[in-house]
């Protein structure tokens, strides 16, 4: 009983002392098992704020602005930095966006324009553009072509300069405004989005044009080689040379419908003009501004006649040209003819295509009228053959004949039947031209 007693207490303190490391080591290992806490070098919040950067960077979008002078920077913008910027929708962004990749728009907005043409996607303010994509190949030329455009014509070059164009008209810079010089005539220069805007149609059309032209080169050749000979390469030729066709003249009619959308419609062309629209709300705040500091100043008693000076104040500041879109619609009607003329050349060579497949078609037809009429001309040799043979079945067969007894008969009766199958066949055949089954 002592051993049991002196065994147990034994157990009992190396319990005791096992469970005072345990708990040792637990105290030990607590610091270094907790989380680090939010702003100190920890793994935890530093991949979570990698996360929220690849969220935000995933949401942007690589966008060039040009200002008018021609400088340019590139940024990554989100859609709320665009919308804030341009004042546009955000169903505008759509547009912009992969799914309308292939669609045509020019959208005017109240203080921006939308462009969605080919390859060139862009938001145009009466101040700067922003062009979206800018290092893709194909938007690298209309880059460098925009910056040229508008550098040359920036107003801290040519301001207060007559320059005379193609045409032989002097245009006035004046920052895309309207202004009246010392003689009282009118001199003109395209406001800053309308020169963006001819840029961008003129690399387009110019695009699509050369497009054109490459196509309708390689055209011709492939369409002869399939005319002197139908075969499985040239035919698949074809097949490509057309849904290449096809493809792009899709595209070039997107183009031209959008511009005949906006000359069939004035009062679209007018809220294209951005920089008007802009003078005449700096215009109308500065007469609110002057009206709010003259019907404080004025007495009570001339109220009346303050509204009605007031009244022609504006009428006077705002122009009754709000619906003049001579200029734009000019711009516009030169790009659609050009765009007119690409479309006929495409049309040219699907004409060109349709005469090709009709002629092999022809061709076909000719042969195939040729075997039908080598299949006839068998036929009939077939039958007068067949008339010898029967005569020759009838005498082989196994039944008692006096002919069988005359010598030398054999010679003389196979070239009588031969003689007159032949003639049966001419017979028929003659029958056949005489029925103009055959050809001459």
């Amino acid at each position: 009983m002592e051993d049991m007693g002196k065994q147990a207490g034994k157990k009992n303190v190396s319990s005791f002392f096992s469970r005072k490391l345990r708990s040792a080591r637990r105290t030990e290992l607590q610091p270094l098992m907790a989380p680090a806490p939010i702003g100190v070098a920890g793994e935890g919040p530093t991949v979570q704020a990698g996360a929220k950067g690849a969220k935000k960077k995933a949401g942007s979008r690589l966008w060039m602005r040009f200002d008018r002078t021609g400088q340019s920077e590139v940024a990554e913008l989100d859609k709320s930095a665009i919308i804030r910027r341009a004042s546009i929708p955000t169903r505008d962004l759509r547009i912009l966006g992969p799914i309308f990749s292939h669609s045509s728009n020019i959208i005017a907005r109240e203080k921006a324009i939308v462009i969605n043409l080919e390859f060139i996607k862009a938001i145009v303010t009466a101040e700067e553009v922003l062009l979206l994509d800018p290092l893709c190949q194909e938007v690298l030329p209309f880059v460098e072509h925009l910056r040229q455009q508008i550098r040359l014509n920036s107003p801290s070059k040519v301001h207060g300069h007559v320059h005379d164009d193609v045409q032989g008209k002097k245009m006035l810079s004046t920052e895309g405004q309207w202004l009246h010089n010392e003689k009282g005539e009118d001199e003109e220069e395209l406001p800053f989005e309308f020169q963006v805007l001819e840029v961008a149609l003129e690399f387009v059309c110019t695009y699509l044009d050369s497009s054109v032209s490459d196509l309708e080169r390689n055209a011709y050749p492939v369409l002869d080689d399939l005319a002197m000979n139908v075969s499985t390469k040239n035919l698949e030729r074809v097949r490509s040379l057309k849904s290449n066709l096809t493809r792009i003249l899709a595209r070039v009619q997107k183009v031209r419908d959008e511009i005949e959308h906006l000359l069939d419609d004035n009062e679209d062309m007018a809220q294209l003009y951005l920089t008007r629209k802009q003078i005449q709300n700096q215009q109308f705040e500065a007469l609110m501004a002057s009206a709010t500091s003259n019907s404080i100043v004025l007495a009570p008693n001339l109220t009346r006649l303050n509204s009605n000076v007031r009244g022609s104040a504006s009428f006077a500041s705002f122009p009754s040209d709000d619906n003049n879109v001579e200029d734009l619609e000019m711009l516009l009607e030169a790009y659609f003819m050009q765009l007119e003329g690409t479309r006929n050349k495409i049309l040219s060579v699907r004409e060109y295509i349709d005469d090709t497949e009709d002629y092999v078609n022809i061709q076909l037809d000719s042969h195939r009228n040729e075997l039908i009429q080598l299949q006839l001309v068998l036929g009939i040799a077939s039958f007068a053959i067949a008339i010898n043979t029967l005569v020759a079945g009838l005498f082989a067969m196994n039944i008692p004949c006096d002919l069988f007894q005359v010598s030398h008969i054999f010679t003389p009766f196979v070239a009588g039947t031969s003689a007159g199958s032949f003639l049966i066949f001419l017979l028929v055949l003659a029958y056949a031209r005489w029925k103009k089954l055959l050809g001459s």
